[in-house]
């Protein structure tokens, strides 16, 4: 353990200490604003969208066709001269073509070109005009201040404290606690993207990551709320609400523990399988202890101008390896969901669950259960004419709870640094629904 003097250790406790207090502030405090609820984070992201305006999307298809024009050219020449660029842009052919399709949905918005089943308000306009705008925004503010959440000490004074919470029922480092807490609370793109960088920078493993992203990746609390209205169960909220909560910790509790993601190697990103020590030495409390890692992590934090140039890094990889993955399988996945018949068929057998179960409406109720994989809107707009309240309530409450979703938080994580692949986020996904669906049901009889 390395020793400071008595100026580097004062050096390291402010700026540990003024960082964590305003990278709280941004991402996990809750303000009241005009009658809502939301996150200083998001409330920069809201006034930066509405201030670009008619801008937003020129701005959004220059990023797309950028990143789709420079991932051709290193992915083809193989001459990226920095990593940054080398990870960023010389993808494999599977990324390249998704990049292209992104592209090619986005050109076909943004010029209006008459193509079926993409330039619909419910599949290609709903992710570039609705989805995109909001994470280009919420990307460029999360990204420039996660640093101080994430590089000056915060997760390393959290770490001791709730390692013996984390571990045992989530099996995962304490450390994470800090952006399990900044997704429920605010959004879970920003949970993904803290996720993707610590795998990136070897502070969890593969499997650790996997599990952050797809177990902790709630909704906004503001969204909860939408979806609540959508589905006229408002007079409910906070018992849709702790419906929500518990059923996302129950599931968080289990899926780690089976298949697929007890399968996934839980390994680092430099192929290292060490996990990072958090026993606590003699001497030392969990608060002592993880004060003291805190100053020494804050004394070796960044300037201010490494900390802008790390940054502004974190921006470019979220909006150049991020949205182009977003507009195309976010716009695959709702025009399968809004033109075929496939979630109808896969939803099927929840038809004879749902009646042993007493949920009335069982049929209507079968055919939204899967479509939320699609995006988590499609099931409250299927669901919202139906008679039942119980119905609605256990269609918004399970919709929220799935987490995945491809139209954003699946979409960001097959875009970040965490190597997930569709078919096992697929399977994560029914794997929740599964567990979660007679929590949310027994909750709904306990109310109604």
């Amino acid at each position: 353990m390395e020793k400071l003097t008595p100026r580097q250790h004062k050096i390291g406790m402010w700026k540990f200490i003024l960082t964590s207090l305003l990278g709280v502030f941004l991402f996990i405090t809750p303000l009241k604003v005009n009658g809502e609820t939301t996150l200083p984070i998001a409330l920069l992201a809201g006034w930066l969208r509405d201030t670009l305006g008619k801008t937003m999307p020129t701005l959004l298809v220059l990023i797309i066709v950028l990143s789709t024009l420079l991932s051709l050219y290193f992915s083809i020449t193989r001459n990226a001269k920095t990593s940054f660029l080398k990870n960023l842009f010389q993808v494999n052919n599977i990324w390249l073509a998704i990049r292209l399709i992104g592209t090619c949905f986005a050109l076909a918005i943004y010029f209006n070109m008459d193509i079926p089943y993409v330039n619909t308000d419910a599949t290609g306009k709903l992710i570039y005009n609705d989805l995109l705008p909001t994470l280009v925004t919420v990307f460029l503010f999360a990204g420039l201040f996660l640093p101080l959440l994430m590089d000056y000490g915060l997760f390393e004074f959290i770490g001791p404290m709730f390692s013996r919470v984390m571990r045992p029922l989530f099996t995962l480092p304490g450390r994470s606690a800090v952006e399990n807490l900044a997704s429920f609370v605010g959004d879970g793109t920003v949970g993904v993207m803290m996720a993707s960088k610590q795998y990136d920078e070897g502070f969890y493993t593969r499997r650790e990551a996997t599990i952050i992203a797809t177990s902790f990746s709630v909704v906004s609390i503001t969204f909860a709320i939408v979806i609540a209205k959508q589905v006229h169960v408002m007079n409910h909220f906070f018992y849709f609400y702790l419906t929500v909560i518990m059923s996302c910790l129950i599931a968080a509790a289990i899926t780690p523990r089976i298949w697929p993601l007890s399968s996934v190697p839980d390994t680092y990103s430099d192929g290292s399988a060490e996990r990072l020590t958090e026993d606590i030495p003699s001497g030392h409390n969990a608060i002592t202890y993880g004060f003291e890692n805190a100053v020494r992590r804050g004394y070796r934090g960044r300037n201010f101008s490494d900390f802008l140039g790390l940054g502004f890094r974190t921006v470019m990889d979220m909006w150049f390896a991020v949205l182009p993955v977003v507009m195309a399988i976010g716009t695959t996945a709702t025009m399968l969901a809004e033109f075929t018949p496939l979630f109808k068929i896969l939803g099927a057998p929840f038809v004879p669950i749902l009646n042993v179960m007493q949920v009335p409406y069982a049929v209507e109720a079968s055919q939204t259960i899967l479509i939320g994989f699609a995006d988590m809107f499609l099931p409250a707009i299927l669901i919202q004419d139906v008679p039942s309240e119980m119905t609605r309530f256990v269609i918004g409450a399970l919709s929220i709870s799935q987490l995945i979703y491809l139209s954003e938080v699946g979409g960001v994580i097959l875009g970040s640094k965490i190597p997930v692949s569709l078919p096992k986020l697929f399977a994560i996904f029914l794997i929740r629904t599964a567990i979660i669906l007679p929590i949310i049901i027994l909750m709904a009889h306990f109310i109604y």
